[in-house]
């Protein structure tokens, strides 16, 4: 999705849904992840290490633009809470950057039953606070493999500094995940993994994504809105400029969540 792309009028019950919420489907998305009468393969553990083993290979990526960081959420109905408590905390990822040099955030959310959309690039706090209250949280599965995919898309396109995924389940299969996990790891991408509670297989699933493009994975509690707060103020410093800006981050507020990144970003 470009910057300056509009989202198209309502053509169907879903993209009326989107159109009214003012965050457009990412339609493209379908094309490439449900061709008819065909299942997505696997990826094999193999094809996951010729990807990373490419990005020795890859010339770094420079750009004159501002950082940009994707972030992206689990809205079935079991986020409702974590929803409510990461919008009145997002406001913080902006006003912590300032001083590295800014950072521009995309709002990606999936929901109900093959709902997964994406919202404009924006660059202040009210903007994304206004996107995030126009979505309500519905029952369905989770839809990782678009997210991740979109993530790829955009990161073709231009610079894509960090991918922020909050979420509590993992219901498809991991070795897919690890795979398009790899495409982003060929762009140098890092995902951040926030994982609510305890279930064994997501944190498996995020755990291995966060070693593939050398991100993170971190656990909060639910309720914990302090905790969250420090963990998306880190990965916005770090996305805007680097484990260099993270660590002074780290040593001029003692913060938690730098702490708990710097330990894993090796």
């Amino acid at each position: 999705m470009s910057k300056d792309q509009k989202a198209p009028p309502p053509s169907s019950s879903r993209s009326g849904e989107a159109g009214r919420h003012g965050v457009p489907a990412d339609r493209s998305q379908g094309d490439l992840d449900k061709a008819p009468g065909t299942q997505p393969a696997a990826a094999s553990p193999q094809a996951v290490a010729d990807f990373i083993s490419k990005l020795k290979m890859l010339a770094p990526q420079t750009t004159t633009r501002r950082a940009r960081l994707i972030f992206a959420m689990d809205a079935t109905m079991s986020r409702q809470p974590t929803w409510d408590m990461a919008l009145a905390l997002q406001a913080d990822m902006f006003k912590v950057v300032k001083e590295v040099g800014g950072l521009d955030v995309q709002l990606v959310y999936f929901r109900g039953y093959d709902e997964c959309s994406a919202s404009k690039w924006v660059s202040d706090p009210e903007a994304l606070a206004g996107l995030m209250t126009t979505v309500c949280c519905r029952g369905g599965n989770t839809q990782i493999r678009k997210v991740l995919s979109h993530a790829r898309r955009e990161a073709e396109k231009d610079r894509v500094n960090a991918l922020v995924y909050v979420g509590d389940s993992m219901e498809e299969g991991i070795d897919d995940l690890c795979g398009r996990a790899g495409e982003l790891a060929i762009l140098g991408v890092p995902v951040f993994l926030f994982q609510e509670g305890v279930d064994a297989r997501a944190e498996r699933a995020f755990r291995e994504i966060a070693r593939l493009t050398k991100g993170a994975w971190c656990r909060f509690d639910a309720g914990a809105a302090g905790q969250l707060r420090d963990l998306l103020q880190a990965v916005a410093v770090y996305a805007a400029g680097g484990r260099k800006a993270l660590e002074m981050h780290g040593r001029q507020l003692s913060t938690r969540g730098a702490r708990l990144l710097l330990e894993q970003l090796k």
